[in-house]
């Protein structure tokens, strides 16, 4: 299990406030919020790459401050940052930094690169954003991780490689051992593929549950405005006019008209509402209605 306890870290003017949350053993957790909320901070703090000014980071109950070398050995991660010698192979890469993990199994991650189209002997810096990623992640599974770490890697790849890749995640958390924590501005993958969600905003976790409560726990609500501005204010997250049609998103205690087409929403009708609902003045009204 990864746990974050009250954790915070100053990068400037930026903060990250009182961050708890757990993600548990088999378990496809997605990261999601806006450019800057946060999200690759968490990440890097997870990845011992900066360190917390307070709280605790556990993983596995070891923290970095004791256990660093055993830590490292759980995780396996795609991040932003090429990370890989741009002037040698891939094959080449995978042979210098696998030395420095115990579990890491070269014939693995060759076979990967061959599913994934990496081959011959082209030097890492001349291949495209996509092509790196794919080797970033066949080298994270290739040191069989307890946990892989994934910083937005599905916004480069191709649309036939997201199958595979969505297939090969499944697979490595069947077992109830395996977890992901995965960032991503591509919710609809989300919606049909986590198990848990984590909603970053400036710094803050908006929300952190299963998929089952968050489309539980909210209704999108569509029809006339004036049935929509009836519902009692401490339950209503945000009402959107748009050009053709206005919804409102709502605590499910809210009472409204059976006039109203009522729906389960998706992460970005919420992603949406939030952001909306905050402009115009609805962000104190989410303590009540998220109760």
């Amino acid at each position: 299990m990864i746990t974050f306890n009250k954790m915070y870290k100053r990068i400037g003017g930026f903060i990250l406030k009182d961050i708890s949350f757990t993600i548990p053993d088999g378990c496809i957790c997605g990261m999601v919020g806006r450019n800057g909320a946060g999200k690759t901070t968490i990440l890097n703090l997870l990845l011992g790459l900066m360190n917390p000014d307070m709280g605790q980071i556990t993983i596995d109950n070891m923290s970095y401050a004791n256990r660093e070398k055993e830590i490292r050995e759980l995780l396996g991660f795609v991040i932003v940052d090429d990370l890989f010698i741009a002037q040698i192979s891939p094959k080449e890469n995978g042979k210098y930094y696998g030395k420095y993990y115990d579990s890491y199994d070269n014939e693995m991650y060759l076979e990967l690169l061959d599913r994934f189209g990496i081959k011959g002997r082209k030097c890492f810096g001349k291949l495209s954003r996509g092509q790196k990623l794919k080797c970033q992640f066949a080298f994270a599974l290739s040191v069989k991780p307890k946990y892989l770490i994934l910083d937005e890697p599905t916004a480069n790849f191709d649309p036939d490689f997201h199958k595979d890749f969505w297939k090969l995640l499944s697979e490595f958390v069947a077992d109830e051992k395996h977890s992901v924590l995965l960032a991503t501005h591509l919710t609809d993958e989300l919606d049909r593929m986590a198990d848990k969600l984590l909603y970053v905003d400036e710094g803050q976790i908006i929300y952190e549950g299963d998929m089952e409560d968050f489309r539980s726990r909210y209704r999108v609500l569509s029809g006339d405005i004036s049935l929509l501005k009836k519902i009692e204010r401490k339950y209503v997250l945000d009402i959107y006019e748009g050009k053709y049609s206005t919804t409102a998103l709502v605590g499910k205690d809210a009472s409204y008209s059976d006039e109203l087409v009522s729906s389960s929403p998706t992460i970005e009708d919420f992603m949406i509402h939030f952001q909306h609902g905050k402009e115009l003045g609805y962000y104190g009204t989410y303590e009540e209605a998220m109760r």
